[in-house]
């Protein structure tokens, strides 16, 4: 069960960690990232700005439900 336990926590430190690295990224560097993106997929940045903005809310509603969630109720 502590094997279990820490391997969530760790889970979710890692995915905190990522998902606040590419928010930083995102946010930071939003001109340059959202110029390659246009080159690549041909999307207006307003487009690109949008499915940003649902990337990331999807990796972080991912994150608290498979690793944030199942570690709470392990400490419980």
């Amino acid at each position: 069960m502590s094997e279990l336990s820490s391997f969530f926590g760790w889970m979710s430190v890692i995915n905190i960690g990522i998902l606040s690295v590419m928010g930083l990224a995102i946010t930071l560097g939003r001109r340059q990232i959202a110029s390659i993106h246009h080159a690549l997929f041909n999307l207006s940045q307003p487009e690109l700005y949008l499915l940003y903005f649902k990337f990331l809310a999807a990796y972080k509603l991912l994150t608290l439900f498979f690793c944030v969630v199942p570690w709470l109720a392990l400490q419980l």
